[in-house]
């Protein structure tokens, strides 16, 4: 899912399919061209962003002005760089991306599809030396290492390959006078006060939960909250990661799948949940129906907009009150081509966007998420008292924990569309156990991993 002014509803599709697996790191060819070795993570680089007039080329997605927003920032603070914004649908990108890439045209910044065969077939820029010259081991490690490539094309280790423009968080949207007439005076510590919070909704005849499941599977977000806290985060992001050996069929993954058919039979998700889509769910909440909502901070502005004052959130917290808070979180993904013409200006740009003020300001109030880069660097001011406020705390939180987790859904190309929408729809109707919903995950992506 992407770049955030006001969260389009397609936004969780687009972040299913953000950052596919399956990744290569050995360079080789393009179609018809020679083997590269031209993401050399050795390579000179310079951070001195210059005088001379350049161009830079950007491919980006059509329908989010984050990109652009930033790219004409820069240009008012460094007047001799411009930019030649191409926009795409993201399933074009998806298409076109290698090609385009590997052109004699090929784009210096580029909203990243999946990253597989972009980074085997050496398209992609080792991103490492501007890694190292721009310091960026103050970023929170977690924030970064989605894109990160190793030996045998495992994700979560190895070489950098891409930025964010923004780094959303998902976590738990509430209707403030709902949560109050069942006695919730602060976000609830553990996963045993948040399901006696919905059994109070539940006997004060509200809608617990407003989740849509029709389409994709939107119950995939409270189910890896749970998951995340039920287990080890490291072992969900080796499977994500396919790492060697990784498994979704552990006890953490069974015991949420058990809770979310728990929470099903006891009518906590609305019973026609497989009849929702993503914009009718938002429809149904924004009319109060529904006290909580597991969503992304990419609808913070929409709320704040059409409910403002009415609506809060929270990371959804663990199984004791101590524990470090985990969430899903993914970046919004742009990398620099390897045939990049100004490769260090197109790195240049993408620092200035995680450490500048104004470039910071702009991937809140127009990104409506986290703008990221170095702990230590404060949010930009926001209103008290708007959803706004309350995600970027959670995202500062989360960055602290370091307890960035990636989708399920991204584990691979087609695990979400193959199996998790389709078994969870099924076992929220009834018509699946939660043992065999796990093993029918990780039977698709065994399938996908062995073609």
């Amino acid at each position: 899912m992407p770049e955030f002014p006001r969260m389009t509803r397609r936004r969780f599709a687009v972040l299913a399919s953000l950052l596919a697996a399956g990744l290569a790191a050995t360079a080789c060819s393009p179609p018809g061209g020679e083997q590269t070795t031209s993401n050399d993570a050795d390579a000179k680089v310079s951070t001195e962003l210059g005088s001379e007039k350049i161009t830079l080329e950007m491919y980006a997605e059509t329908g989010f002005p984050l990109a652009k927003a930033l790219a004409d920032e820069f240009t008012k603070q460094h007047p001799n760089v411009t930019f030649n914004v191409r926009e795409d649908q993201f399933t074009v990108i998806v298409e076109n991306a290698p090609r385009v890439l590997a052109s004699d045209n090929a784009p210096d910044i580029i909203r990243l599809p999946t990253m597989a065969d972009l980074v085997k077939d050496g398209l992609l820029k080792n991103m490492d030396p501007y890694f190292e010259a721009y310091g960026w081991d103050r970023f929170p490690a977690s924030q970064l290492v989605q894109l990160r490539i190793g030996e045998g094309g495992v994700r979560g280790e190895g070489s950098l390959y891409g930025m964010g423009l923004g780094y959303s968080v998902t976590g738990v949207f509430y209707h403030k006078d709902q949560a109050a007439k069942i006695g919730m005076t602060r976000p609830p510590a553990t996963v045993a006060e948040f399901e006696d919070l919905l059994a109070k909704a539940k006997a004060a005849n509200l809608q617990p939960i407003m989740q849509f499941n029709k389409n994709t599977a939107g119950i995939n977000f409270p189910h890896q909250a749970l998951q995340n806290q039920y287990g080890d985060p490291a072992r969900i992001a080796d499977w994500i990661f396919q790492k060697p050996g990784a498994t979704f069929d552990t006890p953490a993954a069974l015991k949420a799948t058990q809770t979310i058919q728990k929470w099903a039979q006891a009518g906590y998700f609305p019973k026609d949940a497989n009849a929702i889509d993503y914009t009718a769910m938002m429809g149904e909440f924004g009319k109060g129906n529904g006290t909580f909502m597991f969503n992304g901070d990419w609808e913070s502005a929409n709320l704040d907009k059409q409910l403002p004052g009415k609506v809060g959130f929270f990371l959804f917290p663990g199984e004791t009150a101590d524990a470090k808070r985990v969430a899903m979180s993914a970046p919004n993904t742009f990398g620099v081509g390897a045939k990049a013409k100004h490769p260090d200006a197109a790195a240049f740009f993408l620092n200035w966007v995680h450490t500048n003020d104004k470039a910071r300001e702009i991937s809140v109030n127009v990104g409506g998420s986290s703008p990221g880069g170095p702990a230590e660097l404060s949010l930009p001011p926001v209103q008290d008292g708007t959803v706004l406020a309350e995600t970027l705390k959670a995202s500062q939180q989360l960055g602290a924990d370091n307890g960035a987790v990636d989708f399920t859904a991204n584990a691979t190309g087609g695990i979400f569309a193959a199996a998790i929408t389709p078994e969870m729809q099924k076992l929220v109707a009834g018509q699946q156990t939660p043992e065999g919903y796990v093993k029918a995950v990780q039977a698709e992506y065994e399938k996908e991993l062995s073609r």
